[in-house]
Formats: structure tokens, sequence, C-alpha cells
């Protein structure tokens, strides 16, 4: 029993599993951090939609899809590890049997969480897409030293908590003036800039 579990970590980290084992450890850390609370197991602006993108894994939170990516590739990784079981690691035949052993197991992770996204995007629905329309109604702080008919600038909060600044007009000829608080309550297509009145921020 020992003896296997000795030759089961040796080659978890041995060459060329030890990578992907490492990457597997840190997959299970931010996971059980994620359970306990201490991170909130989101994707933490990792910014990698294009990247997963490319490699056809889309619609599923990169965080899920890394982890997959990971686990796969490391089970591959193991299983192909065998085959360089009782040979030199020094010789350069053996080094480049375990590089290609390592790609492949990359390789087999992708093309099995590709496989398994499908059915997982069911479960991460599309959030809907910010509209223009949305910050109707919503007060905006004036950013620009003045707003008029054909310039202004202001910041707004979404319901979701982000901030924007945009283009603001005004009709009449109210002190609007930078710091000052706004309503927004029209939005204009073709001069693509929002319609603001004053708005007191007691109210």
């Amino acid at each position: 029993m020992r003896g296997t579990l000795a030759e089961f970590i040796g080659t978890a980290f041995g060459f060329p599993t030890a990578f992907l084992s490492v990457l597997l450890l840190v997959v299970v850390l931010y996971w059980l951090l994620a359970a306990v609370g201490v991170l909130d197991g989101d994707d933490g602006g990792l910014g990698l939609e294009g990247v997963l993108a490319g490699l056809g894994i889309d619609g599923v939170p990169a965080t899920v899809v890394l982890s997959l990516l990971t686990a796969f590739s490391w089970f591959a990784c193991l299983g192909g590890s065998v085959l360089l079981n009782g040979l030199d690691l020094s010789s350069p035949v053996t080094i480049a049997l375990g590089v290609a052993v390592l790609l492949v197991a990359l390789v087999v992770g992708v093309l099995l969480t590709r496989l398994l996204a499908w059915p997982l995007r069911k479960l991460f629905p599309n959030p809907p897409q910010a509209s223009r329309n949305d910050f109707i109604g919503r007060p905006c702080v004036i950013r620009t030293g003045t707003v008029t008919q054909t310039f202004g600038q202001a910041e707004v909060t979404a319901s979701d908590g982000s901030s924007a600044v945009v283009q603001v007009r005004q009709a009449g000829q109210d002190p609007l003036v930078a710091g000052s608080t706004a309503l927004i309550f029209d939005y204009d297509g073709d001069g693509e800039f929002f319609w603001v009145a004053p708005l007191d921020p007691n109210l």
C-alpha cells in the first residue's frame, strides 16, 4: 500500500506531471477558499474571455473552465507519465517524450473541457446586456465645468454598481456645474447623449 502511494506521489510530482499537479493544487485551494467565503468564486477580472473563445470555450465562467482544463489535463498527463516509468529522466529522448506527453495532455484537456462546456452553458445564462435606456431616470453627477445644449459630461451609476461617464446636454440655462446633481430623463440616439435636468440631492 505504502509502495503504491509512494509511486503515485512520485509520478504526480515527477516529470512531466509536476507542473500540472501544482496548478491542480492551486485550483483545489481556490475552490476551498470560495467554499468558505474567502473568495466569491467568480472570474475575478481574469480577462481571459478572448483566449477561451479562441479555444472554442465560451459561455462558462473562466474559473470553471480553467479548473476543468487543469483537472482533465492532469489526469491525462498522469496516465501518460506511466509510459516514462523506469526510463532515464536525464535522457534527451525521455525529456522529449515527457514534453510530448504534457502537450498531448493539454490538448486532451482542451477537448474534454470544450465537450463539457456545452451542457454547462445552460447553468450560466448570459446576463442581459446593459442598455443606454437603463440610465434614464437615474441621477448623475456633473463632471464638466458646465452643461449646455452642446456640451457636458456626467458620471452615472448603474443598478449593478458600475459607473460610467456619459455625454449630457440640457435644454435650459440651469447652473449645472461640476459636482452638482442632475436627473437623466431622456436619451438622444442621433446625438448619442442624455438629456438632464437639475436635481436636488436632498430629495
